[in-house]
């Protein structure tokens, strides 16, 4: 079966037995991170020329602090580009119905982890972005299942998407990358009102990408004994590139004054978050040596306000920064991190954290509440929880948005 033909049938079977809950929480966090985004520069400045492009606008907003959710298996964020593209989707239809709005939310989720697992690592370690790339077909589908496009429209949706993803890693560290978000979004939501509309594509569209961009076409990625791979999803606890955060959390074991650290982690984490000596508050959120010491010296990692260009050029963390050596580790997963420490009095500790040990529901719910009120402020964070758990499309963008 094509990789088009497995999209449609999960657009299809619909979000039957799939954790719905799960979602709506992923939803209140994006809404968290989009309304902590929408001062930020990319997203000021792009309002200026794209005010009806409320997809475009979300997605950047969205992503612009890199303290949104990740999916390790489909190698980016979901709810980034997700969510905006059916909340856009949703207003622009005047569909109100929040329980229709989370169902698309799910299927356009899960569909882009299995995109980007279809698609494979070559893809991303190549140079594309696989939040915007596989995230823009994920977009298309759940915009599709909201708006009940027949199968041979959604053949259509997928292929125009295909024709239209893009995004490159090497803007990983400035505003092109939560931009990245932000393109899927918009690319996602019209190709589907474009399918709607009756505009057409190659059915192949979507395996001609994936031959044309370094796809692996694993077909494991269709795999329906594990019937719904969203649930793997990690949310983030620290304002910075996920890849950083099992060494954060590891870190929280140190008890003493440290003079030396080596950090090991998963290869592909070196051409990512890897950046010896950021100059910027941005470039800060994908540096282990930079984050590290921040964490070493009391600095929040929690706090966005931390990652600021004064902390960049902080005499006292670049001192402690080169303390601090990065080596990668095949024995590693992607979500694991090791750290040796010295301490200044001879002693020595060993570290670890997987982020994929088991998070219950109601813990993540409970640390993701907590975040959300040291973002947005108890008032704000408790609308959106109510507006997410069972109130309407028009409380939640209002929120969002004001």
């Amino acid at each position: 079966m094509s990789p088009e033909n497995h999209l449609i049938q999960l657009s299809q079977d619909g979000p039957t037995a799939g954790p719905v809950d799960l979602i709506r929480l992923c939803l209140f966090d994006w809404a968290v991170c989009a309304i902590a985004g929408r001062d930020e520069p990319v997203s000021q400045l792009l309002a200026k020329f794209t005010d009806t492009q409320s997809a475009l606008i979300l997605g950047t907003m969205g992503h612009a602090l890199d303290y949104d959710d990740t999916h390790f298996d489909h190698i980016g964020h979901t709810s980034a580009v997700v969510m905006p593209a059916v909340l856009a989707v949703a207003e622009a239809q005047k569909i109100t119905d929040m329980t229709r709005i989370v169902e698309a939310a799910l299927i356009g989720s899960e569909a882009a982890v299995r995109t980007g697992l279809w698609l494979g690592r070559d893809h991303y370690q190549i140079g594309f972005h696989q939040t915007a790339t596989s995230g823009a077909i994920g977009a298309a589908l759940g915009c599709a299942h909201l708006l009940n496009l027949t199968p041979t429209q959604i053949q259509n949706a997928i292929g125009l998407a295909a024709t239209g993803a893009s995004g490159l890693k090497g803007q990983f560290g400035t505003m092109g990358k939560p931009l990245n978000a932000g393109l899927a979004a918009r690319c996602g939501a019209e190709v589907a009102l474009w399918a709607l509309a009756g505009i057409t594509s190659d059915p192949a569209g979507l395996t001609q990408f994936g031959a044309t961009h370094h796809g692996q076409a694993n077909a494991t990625a269709w795999d329906r004994t594990e019937p719904w791979k969203i649930a793997r999803i990690s949310h983030k606890f620290h304002a910075c590139c996920h890849g950083l955060h099992a060494m954060l959390e590891a870190l929280a074991g140190v008890t003493g004054e440290v003079s030396a650290m080596t950090i090991h982690t998963h290869p592909r984490w070196m051409t990512v978050c890897n950046q010896p000596a950021p100059m910027t508050g941005l470039g800060v959120k994908f540096s282990y040596a930079m984050t590290a010491a921040m964490a070493l010296n009391g600095v929040s990692t929690a706090a966005i306000s931390s990652f600021s260009d004064a902390t960049a050029n902080d005499t006292a963390l670049i001192t402690l920064r080169g303390k601090i050596l990065v080596k990668p580790d095949n024995t590693l997963t992607e979500m694991q991190a090791r750290v040796d420490v010295t301490y200044t009095n001879g002693s020595t500790q060993t570290l670890t954290h997987d982020l994929e040990a088991p998070l219950t529901l109601e813990t993540r719910t409970k640390r993701l509440k907590q975040k959300a009120r040291a973002v947005v402020g108890a008032d704000l964070s408790d609308q959106l929880w109510t507006a997410v758990q069972g109130g309407t499309l028009a409380t939640l963008t209002a929120l969002v948005n004001n």
